[in-house]
């Protein structure tokens, strides 16, 4: 972290934005959006495709102008003082194409030419965990490694605040697991990280904080832990009819919500979802109630409430949806 940052931007916070809009042509992809970050902390901003998450992240990194607007980043903003920004900040876009004839440790060498001060490749290699990698070329890396080495350059000018753009798109599980083990490692020492993603448990896993976008809006802003809490119930409970029995009028439906410790009742796509309290007494009144009612399973499951759920309970539909 620098340690000559003035004494002004050490006291406010790593980002703040103050009602920023902006739309193309007449698709509005941020509307009006007010949020604050606080040093070391790990923001998440989540939503769907196509909810503004990556216009959002653009305009703090200077990429994109708003339309109207004020964003400041660790006190400054970028029409007074972009030169100084460039060497406080670290940015991983959603997609980065380095040259694929250049190797691992020159691309870094590359982007670590870039800032004044900053960790040396050597570090950056073996914070991506890029040592078998450091000279083969771009062109022969895994989607996984090349995420890696994306990161490395974030990394190689030791950033005070750190943007990630949906870090895990496309990577298989192992890979997600590493990049996430670096995200820790990160916010252990210090750093203020900003991530987009669509992915309900990397929120949950990373994030200190999360605020749930659609439509260029802000709906829920907390914790993860408070913003589960807010929908009122702890577990959902999952199940459909045999094929003959998959209309359920809305008085058998009434029944089951009617139930003790049943919260509500929402269908998709055949699945039914109950959202309930206690679990344990919950479900054998609900098996008692369909059994009572002569109906047939064929899938039954539960799982703890999520952000997915909370993003459900907001607008009706999935977050993975298209």
């Amino acid at each position: 972290m620098s340690h000559n940052a003035s004494h002004t931007s050490a006291e406010s916070p790593a980002l703040l934005l103050h009602g920023v809009r902006k739309a193309f042509d007449d698709v509005v992809a941020v509307d009006c959006l007010d949020l604050e970050v606080a040093r070391a902390e790990c923001f998440g901003l989540l939503g769907p495709n196509g909810a503004g998450k990556t216009t959002t992240i653009e305009i703090c990194e200077g990429l994109t102008a708003p339309d109207q607007g004020t964003v400041e980043l660790l006190g400054l903003n970028w029409h007074s003082h972009a030169a100084e920004l460039r060497q406080r900040i670290g940015v991983q876009l959603q997609e980065t194409q380095f040259p694929d004839k250049l190797s691992a440790e020159e691309v870094l060498r590359l982007f670590r030419s870039f800032f004044r001060r900053g960790i040396s490749v050597d570090e950056s290699i073996r914070t991506a965990q890029l040592e078998e990698k450091r000279s083969a070329r771009v062109g022969t890396l895994s989607g996984g490694q090349k995420q890696r080495l994306a990161m490395a350059c974030a990394l190689v000018g030791a950033p005070e605040l750190l943007f990630l753009d949906e870090p895990t798109t496309g990577l298989d599980p192992q890979a997600r697991r590493h990049l996430w083990d670096l995200v820790d490692h990160l916010k252990q020492a210090g750093r203020t990280i900003i991530l987009t993603t669509h992915y309900m448990e990397e929120a949950e896993r990373l994030c200190d904080r999360v605020a749930i976008m659609d439509h260029g809006r802000v709906l829920a802003l907390g914790t993860p832990q408070q913003l589960i809490a807010s929908i009122g119930c702890e577990h959902i409970v999952e199940f459909a009819f045999t094929a003959r029995e998959n209309e359920c009028s809305a008085a058998d439906i009434a029944l089951l919500t009617a139930l003790p410790g049943v919260h509500s009742h929402r269908s998709v796509a055949g699945l039914h979802q109950l959202s309930v309290h206690a679990l344990h007494t919950a479900v054998p009144r609900i098996f008692a109630e369909l059994d009572r009612q002569g109906l047939h399973l064929s899938e039954f499951r539960t799982h703890s409430a999520t952000l997915e759920d909370v993003f459900v309970a907001l607008t009706g539909r999935n977050l993975r949806d298209e």
